[in-house]
């Protein structure tokens, strides 16, 4: 699991780099003002998985939030604060398939 590193936006724009999704998953920051930029380049359509680790009433788990991206696209997926791991302090992340997979994280 690779942990990518968080990419600030300045008023002056920025060129993104992106890496390739991790077979075993990634972790970023999380919170305010972060996204989560998935591109797609490949044929088919792909899901990511956000893990949820809150537990509401000591013990009911919040469904983890998938998110499909088609085939050739880009996604931006808000990684709030919800998804901020206590043990890690970071976001974990999941993917159905990372062939062709690119991801970065960024804060406006």
């Amino acid at each position: 699991m690779a942990t990518l590193t968080t990419q600030v936006v300045p008023l002056t724009g920025l060129a993104i780099a992106f890496t390739n999704a991790a077979s075993g998953g990634d972790q970023c920051a999380a919170g305010e003002g972060l996204i989560l930029l998935v591109k797609n380049d490949d044929s088919t359509a792909t899901t990511v998985t956000l893990a949820t680790p809150e537990v509401i009433d000591g013990d009911l788990t919040v469904a983890d939030r998938a998110v499909t991206v088609a085939a050739g696209a880009l996604e931006a997926i808000p990684v709030t604060s919800r998804y901020l791991d206590p043990a890690t302090g970071l976001a974990s992340i999941t993917y159905s398939k990372v062939t062709s997979l690119q991801v970065a994280c960024i804060r406006r």
